[in-house]
């Protein structure tokens, strides 16, 4: 794609196995940039905190440039505001582990979402409150000051369900965490929501307007609306409007890589061939 970088998720692709598998079946399909969650794609190894290892790290890295693979997203998707603490913490533990793999193997970032204010991450109103936000901030604030230790990256991502709903709570956090070591992973499609779906225009504009200088990573699927509530979609099968967020991308970030979702690997040419249709057009 001419100054586009696209690329999937490693657990969208195939079936948990071995790593020389998974890598393999990246290659197979001329896929060169990913999103790698271990425990979702990786078999044989024991990601839990206290098992890392820079010989761990380092063989993984290895693999990676045998195959020509870049590490986009290296994924962490962990319930910051989990309203057990014991439980948080063990979450932190296990983020900061995934850094320093990242450092290692060369990964853009270590991402994860926001949370929700329930054990079982049901969608619950204590999400939305001034409490769990400061939940929330505590939890970050311990994992950036990690990452700016290691010189390592944390991408956080808003979802409207989550405590950082809007792309307003996403710039009031980038204002109060304060450091160059946070950047945003932009998944557009997770901005919408039942109320919002028929302005997604004005929303995805104001999350480039608050935030689009420190988004780093693009997420890109589609959706329909099921029984009055949006349910993820293929690209190019769905509601979403592509040519906002393409057109953004191809004068402000032509480099910003773009790890889709909801594809596979008989689809994820055609994907690309659709996204790239537009983008040559805008």
């Amino acid at each position: 794609m001419e100054r586009m970088n696209c690329g999937m998720r490693c657990h969208d692709l195939c079936a948990k196995a071995d790593i020389d598998t998974v890598l393999d079946t990246v290659k197979e399909n001329g896929i060169h940039q990913i999103q790698l969650a271990f425990g979702k794609s990786i078999a044989g190894f024991d990601f839990a905190p206290g098992h890392y290892s820079p010989g761990m790290a380092h063989m993984i890295a290895e693999k990676l440039k045998e195959r020509d693979i870049h590490v986009a997203v290296l994924g962490c998707y962990i319930n910051p505001i989990h309203p057990d603490k014991e439980v948080r913490q063990a979450s932190i533990a296990k983020f900061i582990e995934h850094l320093k793999y990242a450092k290692i193997i060369g990964a853009d970032l270590v991402g994860t979402e926001t949370g929700r204010y329930s054990r079982d991450f049901s969608v619950v109103p204590e999400t939305y409150t001034e409490e769990s936000y400061q939940i929330f901030l505590d939890t970050m604030g311990q994992i950036v000051r990690a990452a700016e230790k290691l010189g390592a990256t944390v991408g956080v991502e808003a979802v409207h369900d989550h405590t950082l709903c809007t792309p307003d709570k996403m710039r009031r956090f980038l204002d109060d965490i304060d450091s160059p070591n946070v950047e945003a992973i932009l998944d557009p499609v997770n901005l919408i929501s039942a109320e919002n779906y028929k302005e997604q225009d004005a929303v995805i504009a104001r999350a480039l307007e608050l935030y689009g200088d420190r988004v780093s990573m693009l997420h890109i699927k589609d959706f329909r609306m099921e029984n009055g509530e949006p349910e993820f979609e293929h690209v190019g099968d769905g509601l979403f409007h592509y040519q906002p967020i393409l057109s953004w991308l191809k004068k402000e970030k032509p480099y910003v890589t773009m790890l889709l979702e909801n594809s596979n690997k008989e689809r994820y040419h055609s994907d690309v061939a659709f996204l790239k249709k537009i983008y040559d057009e805008m």
